[in-house]
């Protein structure tokens, strides 16, 4: 077996660890909610993309569901690579306890949300800025909120023509409401990911939501695909 095999083996065997370590914490007592996230990225023709977005929200592990999010869109890059507007829709089933008892209540909620995404390079760590805004219709409610993301991609690794190397991913977001109590959230993740190729790669992290009176940690799990 040649040197590239072997790194391939290698590095195919830490992915899989990577992913598994964290339904082996889980197997243990722990307070942390657990989220499965998949987004994908269809390119079209002249500028134009398709969103889309499962995310798969646990109180625990697996199996105690808290939130089912789905997302799709129709983008248009401005310039090339870098600078998306995107017009998107959403459905949201959420699964909250009552009261602090092991009853439960479903909310469905429908969103309409407007987004720009820009993105740039300062030497080899990209810088993503994302804004966007939402129209959220939750049961006979109506609300809407601004949302407003950073996050870093630093490489641990050379890029072999964009293959196979590790890098460290972060960001923050806050959430503001449109109506009082203007502060509705903020997230803040850290973890570390593995590009497989251009188009396909995995993260783990730890990520913190706290808000206005109350806070909550995540284990995410992440998949990008670009097709």
């Amino acid at each position: 077996m040649n040197f590239i095999q072997k790194k391939n083996k290698q590095n195919k065997a830490i992915v899989l660890l990577m992913v598994l370590l964290p339904f082996w914490l889980f197997s243990q007592e722990s307070d942390l909610g657990n989220w499965l996230i998949y987004i994908g990225n269809k390119k079209l023709e002249k500028g134009f993309n398709i969103h889309n977005e499962i995310q798969y929200r646990n109180y625990d592990a697996i199996g105690d569901l808290e939130q089912l999010l789905i997302r799709t869109g129709v983008g248009y890059n401005i310039t090339e690579n870098n600078n998306n507007v995107l017009l998107g829709y959403g459905y949201i089933l959420s699964e909250n306890y009552v009261d602090h008892t092991s009853d439960k209540i479903s909310i469905e909620e429908h969103r309409i949300f407007q987004q720009f995404t820009t993105s740039q390079a300062i030497q080899s760590i990209g810088i993503t800025h994302r804004y966007r805004i939402e129209e959220r219709f939750v049961e006979d409610d109506f609300a809407m909120r601004f949302r407003y993301f950073l996050g870093l991609k630093i490489p641990l690794q050379n890029k072999e023509n964009g293959n196979n190397f590790w890098y460290l991913s972060a960001y923050n977001e806050v959430f503001l409401n449109a109506e009082s109590a203007v502060f509705d959230r903020n997230r803040t993740y850290g973890g570390l990911g593995y590009q497989v190729t251009k188009n396909l790669r995995f993260e783990a992290g730890y990520m913190n939501q706290f808000f206005e009176k109350s806070g909550r940690d995540q284990i995410n799990l992440v998949t990008y695909f670009t097709f």
